[in-house]
């Protein structure tokens, strides 16, 4: 069994039903969750990073949202070019920026 040292979600607006609708899935997440695919893929981190897609947070106004567990640190207004600052950072766990948490990166 694999033992991930950190685990990502991101919204991708996912529906019970199995479909995707809503702001985060309007605003590229799942572009953002193929990225996420592709860093951890050339970093080689396949056994120390789980990712999963989620429904949604509740927050969309913050979308898209991107959760990292254990730190419990939230992004919000997550774009495709915040995945690699997002994965150093996660490499990094004490260099957590909080004023990340529900801002915009950019």
């Amino acid at each position: 069994m694999v033992s991930p040292k950190h685990h990502i979600f991101i919204c991708t607006s996912c529906r019970i039903n199995g479909t995707q609708q809503g702001y985060c899935f309007q605003q590229d997440s799942v572009k953002i969750l193929q990225t996420f695919l592709e860093e951890i893929d050339e970093r080689e981190l396949s056994g120390d990073v789980m990712l999963n897609n989620t429904g949604c947070f509740g927050i969309c106004d913050k979308g898209p949202i991107v959760v990292v567990y254990p730190e419990g640190v939230w992004y919000g207004k997550v774009t495709v070019d915040d995945v690699e600052r997002i994965m150093t950072n996660t490499s990094k766990a004490a260099t957590w920026s909080k004023t990340w948490l529900f801002n915009s990166l950019h």
